[in-house]
């Protein structure tokens, strides 16, 4: 029996027959709105991400079946903390605070895709991706968590697979997550007007030896580009 594959990202929950999931599946003669709704209904926990799924069809019964992939771990991380995006300097800004129990989670999601050999070694590699994007684990840095994980202090939740939180923890969760915005937009204020600061007193000088100055005074570089945009280079200049 000869099956085809179509493979596809949609939104978790939200496939539509509409492109480019429609278009592909019409030719295989497949009931199409049975499709969309077994898509929605197998990735319906993924509300807000993209998914990979493929949709495998026998040619000869035209039966088919909906395998679901996982979201990448960043954006499983993403959906855990409430955010839209990571930090933009995520060695020095953090965005949000993670408890053990996202991060068992996370792991156990990704499960099939992580290297390590148990869960434990899988919810390192999770903590990992969570310190490239600014995520703190348990109120501390990541290293530091990778350290706690090391000496045991997760043993207990990593064996039993929690994956829970009570409403108590989530609570803190959100106040954390609110601190730290707070905190995040303190220290944006206070390099904004270092910046400005610096750019009074180089006022009228190019703007390349301006962006080299904040640079040296260690402004990050999202506030340089956007109070002093880098130069356009002129069409048709030499490359």
């Amino acid at each position: 029996m000869a099956k085809q594959t179509v493979e596809s990202l949609v939104e978790g929950g939200k496939a539509t027959a509409a492109p480019p999931l429609g278009p592909a599946l019409g030719p295989l003669g497949v009931n199409i709105g049975q499709v969309v709704a077994e898509i929605n209904k197998k990735t319906a926990s993924f509300k807000g991400m993209q998914v990979p799924v493929k949709v495998i069809v026998d040619s000869d019964t035209k039966e088919f079946e909906v395998t679901v992939g996982t979201p990448p771990a960043s954006s499983l991380i993403k959906k855990e903390a409430g955010l839209e995006k990571g930090a933009s300097n995520p060695l020095t800004d953090k965005v949000a605070d993670l408890k053990i129990e996202q991060i068992i989670k996370v792991a156990k999601m990704k499960e099939g895709a992580l290297l390590g050999k148990d869960l434990k070694n899988k919810v390192k590699e999770i903590m990992g991706t969570c310190q490239s994007m600014g995520v703190k684990v348990e109120g501390v840095d990541v290293p530091e968590a990778i350290k706690q994980v090391n000496e045991g202090k997760f043993d207990e939740e990593i064996r039993t697979e929690k994956t829970e939180l009570s409403t108590e923890e989530i609570k803190e969760q959100e106040e954390e997550k609110k601190r730290l915005s707070e905190e995040l937009a303190t220290k944006r204020a206070e390099f904004e007007t270092e910046a400005k600061e610096i750019m009074a007193k180089l006022e009228g000088k190019e703007s390349k030896l301006i962006r080299s100055k904040l640079a040296e005074a260690k402004i990050p570089q999202p506030i340089i580009d956007e109070l002093v945009p880098p130069e356009k280079k002129e069409e048709g200049a030499a490359q």
